[in-house]
């Protein structure tokens, strides 16, 4: 394993520690890796495209639950990611293209859309815009503050995907006003390779 991987990339802020596994996806057809601690639905690492670069950041930076583990424990992992996932059923539900991702919406209850969730983390405090908030009090739907929120962005892209956007304008405010923020709070690299969903947002309105 050569050093200088261990410092070829930069944690993500405040995501330095966590218990994690390691998972991927492919977009455009090249694979990146990335961790997730499960217990918190979070990601913790950028997208790293070598697998020894993950094994050396993952070692660095990464815990099991019995502690710290040396890179060769790490490239056991991370192999183990291109074949499985614990996130999905089927290999196509972490495959990307740039041209779908600037040209469509996510599809509703996604793993598109559980990726943005678990890498923002955003919530109300977080810079969510306060139509938001006021189209999902009209609607009837959870608000921001609410664990159920996922599911009302889901039921609003529905609407929106089966009606547009002039068709369901407070429930476009939601998808609209969720997305923005998300593509906007984006960490690290995720928000470089992940950014052309800002182009599928604008081009639905």
């Amino acid at each position: 394993m050569k050093p200088e991987f261990a410092n070829q990339h930069e944690p993500l802020p405040g995501r330095v520690g966590h218990v994690a596994a390691i998972e991927s996806l492919t977009l455009d057809g090249r694979r990146y890796f990335f961790g997730f601690d499960h217990r918190s639905d979070l990601v913790v690492s950028p997208l790293v495209d070598d697998p020894d670069a993950m094994a050396a950041f993952a070692a660095e930076h990464l815990r099991q639950s019995d502690g710290p583990h040396d890179p060769a424990y790490w490239a056991a992992l991370v192999a183990e990611a291109v074949d499985g996932s614990a996130l999905v059923d089927r290999d196509s539900e972490r495959e990307f293209t740039t041209e779908g991702l600037r040209t469509e919406l996510p599809d509703p209850d996604s793993h598109l859309l559980y990726l943005l969730d678990a890498v923002t983390d955003l919530d109300e405090d977080t810079g969510l815009p306060a139509d938001l908030q006021q189209a999902c009090e009209r609607l009837g739907f959870a608000g921001p503050d609410d664990d159920d929120f996922a599911d009302s962005v889901d039921d609003c892209l529905e609407a929106v995907l089966a009606e547009g956007p002039l068709g369901r304008p407070d429930e476009w405010t939601v998808v609209r006003g969720y997305l923005g923020s998300a593509i906007g709070a984006l960490p690290g690299n995720w928000g470089l390779l992940f950014g052309p969903l800002a182009e599928g947002l604008a081009r639905s309105r």
